[in-house]
C-alpha cells in the first residue's frame, strides 16, 4: 500500500439513470471499496453506498449526500469529518401502524447492536404525500405534495439537537408495474431514486446538515428471477439500515463564508476537506453533465472517465473534453471499468506518469 498521504478522491454515480454499476441497491459498494483502499480517502454520496438491509462502514469513505456534494465540489462548504452523528429520525405521517413499528425497530436495533446514536424521533403532522415521476430521458425523478410539513419537521429535530436526519416517508407501491418488474431483473432505471434525491436535496438545501431518505414500501412478493444488484431491496423490511449508518458518520458541513479569513491557521483548516484537496473524479461516461462534474472540469480536477453505460448520453465527446484537453491542458483519462479506474487513481496518488504505463512510449520533447 502506498507510503503516500492520502488523495481524497470523489465517486459520483448520479442516481435513477439506470448505470450499470450503481444504478441498483448498493451494487457500488464494491467499486467505492476498491477506490477507498487506493485513494486513502473518498468522497461519495448516499446512492452509491445505500444498499437497503446491507451496509459497509469504511473510515476512509465519506457519505455525502448528492446537493451537499454540489455544495462542496463549487467551494461553498467543506467537509469535517466526525466521530459520530446523532441521526434524528422523521417518520411520515403516512406510514401505516406495521411499517412505522419495522422502521423504529430499526433505530432501536441499530442502537442496540451498532452502537449508533439515534434520535430524537419525529412525526410529521400529516402525510406528505409523494408523486413518482419519469422524465423525458427515462430517469426517474418526483414530488412532495407537502414540503412544509416536511421541513417544519425535519426544523424541530435540528432544534431538538439532531446533528444529521434519516427521513423515512411513504412511497406509493408500484410492484405490479413493468418498470419495477424490469429493474428487479436488471433491465430497468430505479423508479424512486429520483424522488429520493429531491427529498433529501430539499433539506440539505434549508438545513444544511447531513440528511438522507428511506422510502417505506409495503414488501413484494418473492421474484424467482431477481438480479443480484437488486437484492438489497429485497431481503429486509426496510431501506433504513444502511441510512443509518451512512448518516453515522457523515461529515459536517461547513460553510466556508463562515470560516475566519483572516485566521488561516493549521489549526483551523486541519481537520477540514476543501474541494481544493480533491486529487480526481471518477465519473461514468454518458453521465457528465452533471453540477458537481462540470464543477471539476472548472477547476481542472483530472477526471477518471468510466465506461458504465445508463440511460443518459452526456458523453466527453458532446462535451468536448478533447478541446479542453488540448487548449487548458485539463487531465481526462478513460478506462473501461472501475478496476482499471482504480489503477489509475492509484497512480495519480503514487505521482506515476500514466504515459509510462502504456506502450508505446513516446520519446522526450526537444525545445529548438
Amino acid at each position: 500500500m502506498s507510503t503516500n498521504r492520502p488523495m481524497p478522491t470523489l465517486l459520483i454515480i448520479p442516481t435513477g439513470i439506470g448505470c450499470d454499476v450503481g444504478g441498483y441497491s448498493g451494487d457500488a459498494i464494491p467499486t467505492a471499496r476498491l477506490l477507498a483502499a487506493v485513494s486513502g480517502c473518498l468522497i461519495t454520496h448516499p446512492n452509491v453506498m445505500n444498499a437497503g438491509s446491507l451496509y459497509w462502514p469504511d473510515s476512509c469513505i465519506h457519505y455525502v449526500e448528492g446537493y451537499s456534494l454540489n455544495l462542496y465540489t463549487s467551494g461553498q462548504v467543506m467537509l469535517k469529518p466526525v466521530r459520530q452523528q446523532k441521526v434524528g429520525l422523521l417518520l411520515d405521517a403516512g406510514l401505516e401502524s406495521d411499517l412505522r413499528k419495522r422502521h423504529l425497530q430499526v433505530a432501536d436495533g441499530c442502537n442496540a447492536s451498532l452502537g449508533l446514536d439515534i434520535g430524537p424521533c419525529i412525526t410529521t403532522e400529516r402525510a406528505l404525500q409523494i408523486n413518482l415521476n419519469r422524465g423525458l430521458t427515462g430517469s426517474s425523478w418526483g414530488n412532495i405534495e407537502e414540503p412544509d410539513i416536511l421541513l417544519r419537521g425535519a426544523e424541530k429535530l435540528k432544534q431538538s439537537g439532531a446533528t444529521a436526519i434519516a427521513v423515512i416517508t411513504r412511497f406509493p407501491d408500484d410492484g405490479e408495474s413493468l418498470g419495477t418488474q424490469l429493474y428487479r431483473q436488471g433491465k430497468g432505471v430505479d423508479a424512486i431514486a429520483g424522488a429520493e434525491a429531491v427529498i433529501s436535496h430539499f433539506l440539505v438545501k434549508n438545513l444544511l446538515i447531513p440528511c438522507a431518505h428511506a422510502p417505506a414500501l409495503s414488501a413484494l412478493p418473492i421474484d424467482f428471477d431477481l438480479d443480484p444488484r437488486a437484492s438489497g431491496e429485497e431481503i429486509g423490511y426496510t431501506f433504513l439500515q444502511s441510512v443509518l449508518v451512512g448518516l453515522s458518520r457523515a461529515p459536517d458541513l461547513v460553510l466556508k463564508v463562515n470560516l475566519d479569513l483572516k485566521d488561516n491557521s493549521f489549526t483551523q483548516r486541519a481537520n477540514l476537506l476543501s474541494i481544493d484537496d480533491v486529487g480526481a473524479a471518477v465519473v461514468p461516461q454518458g453521465a457528465l453533465g452533471g453540477e458537481s462534474v462540470l464543477s471539476c472540469i472548472e477547476r481542472d480536477i483530472p477526471l477518471v472517465i468510466v465506461d458504465n453505460p445508463g440511460i443518459l448520453n452526456v458523453t466527453s465527446k458532446k462535451m468536448r473534453l478533447d478541446e479542453r484537453i488540448s487548449e487548458k491542458g485539463l487531465k481526462v483519462l478513460f478506462a473501461k471499468n472501475y478496476v482499471e479506474a482504480s489503477g489509475l487513481v492509484m497512480a495519480l496518488r503514487e505521482g506515476i506518469s500514466i504515459q509510462s504505463l502504456r506502450r508505446p512510449i513516446n520519446a522526450v520533447n526537444e525545445l529548438n
